[in-house]
């Protein structure tokens, strides 16, 4: 009995779905098999048409017919782009930030250093008239003179604490990044020459970071 138009789109559609799920070599056996009723020269030709699709659409026999490849693969390439670019993007944006994070570190930690610098730079020539005043009371050998001193190794002992540090100038070769020189006087010893031969305020360090020169007398 003959299928009337109806079932014939639908055998149709059918086998269109099938197709799409085999395998290049399925389909050209399949073409072969259908066109067994006509003639060989037909069928070869069928057979070299179908090869010659697969070539142009970038696959092999062996590979399935997907749908859609062509926009499936401009996809792919998009995303692909797209993907790379966003990584690109990250890795700028991480390394900003790491730095952004470093710095911010190093300005907080030199923050904690001298955030006490203005008072302890204040307490300065209070330091200066305690070694005044030991040295005068040393000389006339006051009785008060060792609770002064025990007061002023308290005070210093404290301010060491917060990182004060003083700076050894006596007998070391001037450096204008560290001295400030008041005079030169002539000195015997030749080795003395251009060197520091007294002090007349001390200079200090507060966290290595120099909070003030040393006033000196250099030999010349």
């Amino acid at each position: 009995m003959e299928m009337n138009e109806k079932d014939q789109d639908n055998e149709l559609n059918k086998e269109e779905g099938n197709a799409e799920q085999l395998s290049g070599d399925e389909i050209l056996d399949k073409i072969e098999k259908d066109a067994s009723e006509h003639n060989h020269d037909e069928m070869k030709e069928g057979r070299e048409e179908g090869n010659d699709l697969f070539k142009k659409l970038g696959f092999s026999k062996k590979d399935k017919l997907p749908k859609g490849h062509l926009a499936e693969k401009k996809e792919n390439e998009e995303l692909k782009q797209q993907l790379a670019e966003l990584n690109d993007k990250y890795l700028r944006l991480f390394a900003d930030f790491d730095n952004f994070r470093k710095r911010n570190l190093k300005e907080r930690i030199e923050l904690i250093k001298t955030a006490g610098i203005e008072v302890v730079s204040s307490l300065l020539p209070v330091l200066d008239d305690f070694q005044r005043a030991l040295k005068q009371m040393e000389a006339t050998e006051d009785p008060m003179t060792e609770g002064v001193k025990l007061i002023y190794q308290k005070l210093i002992s404290i301010l060491e604490s917060k990182g004060l540090r003083a700076m050894d100038s006596i007998g070391e070769v001037f450096n204008p990044e560290l001295h400030e020189a008041i005079t030169e006087v002539p000195v015997q010893d030749e080795s003395m020459k251009g060197r520091i031969a007294d002090e007349i305020e001390r200079g200090y360090y507060l966290s290595d970071k120099i909070i003030r020169h040393a006033k000196v007398v250099v030999g010349k």
